[in-house]
């Protein structure tokens, strides 16, 4: 009997407005103003607010927006610190339509002008810690591209000054608390943008869509086990590939965000203890912070805590030492491409019984695919053949689902070589274990993560290349146990110039790069080529290794 052509199941059962509608994050916070009006939603010093209030101020950003003009197809910039005004944001951005671009506060003015003039931002919110950055950055932007710019006076910081001709709260009071936003027309809209460092060049814009949203702020919620009203503390910065997307889901799961602006062991600790603080992530850098924090601090911590990490891959010694603090750690890893975390280093209950090292050291792959995330390879660049999964054959981690960035802003010719022969190629190398588990061990691009933040080798280089002494140079990353990695310069001096020291040569790239990106460490001599005179980085790496 041949297969019919006639699919009954195709028969008057079309899509309609009471069985599809679009995902969005959006939706979670409805859901928990509604269902949970009264339950904590943000608790930043002395300001506690709940469900109702959170939810009613971002509806109100919401309206404002529209009333000033902006809707789909605008940007709304944010250069903030972890507040309650950035969490609010993330949603009353989208719910006007616009998209909101999250802008690093690390980074230099002439880097920020760059995203603000690029990613076409029409409305820039600022906090005043930041006024100096941002004051400079905008001077650098053409006049008829200057984003209107809403200043954020928040009481929790002293200094700065206000660089706009409107405040937040002034803002706010322009909108309606019932706005009745409306929800995407199609899910693959985009939601924010997010610039990430690439290996040359400018800053790329990744552009994330409200469906990749929705399924990754889900898939946080269950690899973590958070469960419903999860307490959580901010030291990741929201900027970072929107906090993981945890903003949206501390909302599908009604949890306490718990705001930090500045990460200190001591506030770490206390708000831990004074808030049950029961979730928080963090780079390995953070993870080592607490670790190596005076025993006085730890002292006192009663209840259960969670931890997520990524970046460059934790020391085993780091998640040991957060293991014997009572502190579960949770391994994860993943780009700005792929909504931050998309790979999890899930845990079997057999592997309770190994020795502490042992467990560490499982902790530190960085494991098998989020829920949501529909493909995970190792493979060969070139052929996209998966490599075998003998813990021994290096290949590229590839992706591929709707985790995946829609592509890279005014950049087709990047999204495609990103996106060639159906999969997101990530650039890390990698070998697969037999469990099916990926463990990263290099970086085909070069790039340095240092506390999390991401460092292009090309970008350290050109400035390098500008101060006078210096005749050439190769940058690598250096293993440090505090940052992760650190930038580690190998300079070839002009003839006459041998005088020029490690200190000069880090003070000039300090004036003229954000501090994280300059070198910490400069090495003098002749450097490594192939017989085409390609510099051997990799020759390099090992040297980094080996410095004292």
């Amino acid at each position: 009997m041949s297969p019919s052509t006639h699919n009954i199941y195709e028969m008057s059962l079309d899509r309609n407005p009471a069985n599809y509608v679009p995902l969005t994050p959006l939706t979670f916070i409805e859901r928990a103003a509604s269902v949970y009006p009264h339950y904590t939603a943000v608790v930043h010093g002395p300001v506690r607010r709940d469900w109702a209030e959170t939810y009613a101020r971002c509806r109100r950003l919401a309206s404002a927006l529209q009333k000033r003009g902006i809707g789909l197809g605008n940007t709304v910039a944010a250069m903030l610190p972890n507040i309650p005004e950035m969490f609010e944001a993330h949603f009353g951005v989208p719910m006007s339509g616009a998209t909101l671009n999250t802008l690093n506060i690390r980074l230099d003015a002439e880097t920020i002008a760059f995203m603000l003039e690029h990613g076409e931002a029409k409305i820039l919110l600022t906090d005043r810690e930041f006024s100096e950055t941002i004051g400079k950055a905008l001077r650098l932007v053409p006049a008829d591209k200057r984003p209107l710019v809403i200043d954020v006076d928040d009481p929790q910081f002293v200094g700065g000054e206000k660089l706009g001709t409107l405040d937040y709260e002034s803002l706010l009071a322009e909108g309606d608390p019932e706005f009745a936003w409306p929800l995407p027309a199609n899910e693959w809209q985009a939601i924010t943008l997010n610039y990430t460092s690439g290996t040359t060049g400018n800053p790329k814009g990744v552009v994330y869509h409200h469906r990749g949203a929705y399924l990754n702020a889900v898939s946080n919620a269950l690899v973590w086990d958070m469960g419903l009203h999860p307490v959580y503390l901010w030291t990741l910065p929201m900027f970072h590939c929107n906090g993981w997307c945890f903003p949206w889901t501390l909302a599908a799961t009604v949890g306490t965000n718990v705001c930090l602006r500045q990460v200190r062991a001591d506030l770490v600790f206390d708000l831990i203890k004074r808030e049950k603080v029961n979730h928080f992530c963090g780079a390995p850098i953070v993870m080592n912070l607490l670790k190596n924090a005076p025993d006085e601090m730890k002292a006192g911590i009663d209840h259960p805590v969670k931890a997520m990490t990524a970046g460059a891959a934790p020391p085993a010694a780091v998640i040991e030492g957060m293991q014997r603090m009572n502190f579960d750690v949770t391994h994860t890893y993943g780009l700005t491409e792929t909504y931050g975390p998309s790979v999890v280093c899930a845990w079997h209950n057999e592997w309770d019984e190994l020795s502490l090292p042992e467990r560490a050291a499982l902790k530190s792959r960085q494991g098998v695919r989020y829920p949501m995330l529909e493909g995970l390879m190792v493979a060969n660049p070139q052929t996209l053949e998966p490599v075998p999964k003998d813990g021994e054959t290096i290949g590229e981690i590839f992706m591929r689902g709707n985790v995946v960035m829609k592509g890279y802003l005014k950049n087709p010719a990047a999204s495609e070589e990103a996106f060639q022969g159906g999969w997101f190629h990530s650039g890390d190398l990698a070998v697969w274990h037999e469990d099916g588990y990926i463990d990263i061990k290099d970086r085909s691009k070069d790039i340095i993560i240092s506390g999390g933040e991401n460092i292009s080798t090309i970008e350290v280089e050109d400035v390098l290349y500008r101060h006078p002494a210096v005749m050439e140079v190769a940058v690598v990353a250096r293993p440090d146990e505090k940052w992760g990695e650190t930038p580690c310069a190998f300079v070839t001096v002009k003839p006459g110039m041998e005088h020029v020291t490690e200190e000069e040569i880090i003070e000039f790239c300090r004036g003229q790069l954000a501090r994280f990106k300059a070198p910490r460490t400069v090495v003098f001599g002749p450097l490594p080529k192939t017989s085409t005179g390609k510099m051997q980085k990799f020759i390099l790496r090992e040297q980094a290794k080996q410095l004292l």
